[in-house]
This record gives structure tokens, sequence and C-alpha cells, in this order.
């Protein structure tokens, strides 16, 4: 049996993992298609003395907090067995919207 229950912690991990680099992507996909060349260079213009790079920066940091939080918290069910494993539309679907300032 131990080789059953190794099975299902490396089947367990794996989805973990894949659930993540879809989150993961998404998060790079949204600063790219702002222009920026990836989630750490948007993020590192949050103390920008450029007053509309330093909002859109507060922005992204504070969205992408949101969508790690409702993943993580999606994940727990997921591993807790109270939520099925969501396909990547559904998982993408459930995350917050980014609100870009004006």
């Amino acid at each position: 049996m131990p080789e059953f229950g190794q099975n299902l912690a490396a089947r367990a991990e794996a989805t973990k993992r894949a659930l993540v680099n879809v989150i993961d992507r998404h998060v790079e996909e949204v600063a790219r298609g702002r222009d920026y060349n990836d989630a750490a260079a948007l993020a590192g213009y949050a103390a920008s003395t450029v007053s509309g790079w330093a909002a859109e920066a507060q922005a992204f940091v504070g969205w992408r907090d949101q969508v790690w939080l409702t993943a993580y918290a999606m994940l727990s069910e997921v591993e807790a067995g109270t939520r099925p494993i969501p396909s990547e539309a559904e998982l993408l679907a459930a995350l917050p919207d980014i609100n870009w300032p004006a």
C-alpha cells in the first residue's frame, strides 16, 4: 500500500504544480499585456517617481496578491477534497479581474 499513497501524493503535487503554473502564466500575461517585460518589472515600478507607472504597479501588486490568495484558498479546498480539481478555464474564471488606474 505505500506505493498507492506515494502515487496519490505525487499526483497531488503534480496537480498543484500545474495549477500554480497556470496562475503564473496568467500573472505574466497581464503584465505583458500592459507592455511591461514581465510581472517583476511591472511590480518594480511601485516606488517609481512617475506617478502613472507607480499607480499601475501598485494596482498590479494589489491584484496579484488577491489572485494568489484566491488561488491558495482554491488549492486548499482541492487538497481537502471539498472542491474538484478545476480546469484551466475554471481556475482563471475564479480569479479576480485587475482594475487599472484611469
